[in-house]
């Protein structure tokens, strides 16, 4: 399968990414096809250089059936490359962490029934 994705350049603590199409079974810093653009995460959002793209290229790669990473999609939909994905709900990393939220409201719920119970047991 081939791959629109970032590979990490750039110093320690000065992150520097090339957008490049690759095997997916690459390493993320390993060969690649094609280099696409760059982004460099340290400039302004408005500056012009903090995002580059060859569209004519990325055009191409999504026809011949290449799958952008979620970061790279995000980026080739704010330039109008693709339609924007639909975010998801939960990452399997996270979902652990939703049930403990739903579990701690559900006992709050029911500690705030119980209260004016208990209320009407001590006045009488």
């Amino acid at each position: 399968m081939i791959a629109i994705r970032m590979t990490r350049h750039g110093a320690k603590k000065r992150p520097f990414f090339h957008i490049v199409v690759a095997d997916s079974r690459s390493p993320r810093d390993g060969r690649f096809i094609e280099k696409l653009g760059t982004y460099n995460p340290l400039l302004p959002r408005d500056h012009a250089q903090r995002l580059t793209l060859d569209k004519e290229r990325i055009a191409h790669w999504l026809k011949v059936g290449a799958q952008p990473s979620d970061r790279v999609a995000k980026f080739l939909s704010q330039a109008e490359l693709m339609k924007p994905r639909e975010r998801r709900e939960q990452t399997k990393k996270s979902q652990p962490r939703a049930k403990a939220q739903e579990r701690m409201k559900a006992e709050a719920a029911a500690a705030a029934a119980a209260a004016p119970a208990a209320e009407e047991a001590a006045a009488t």
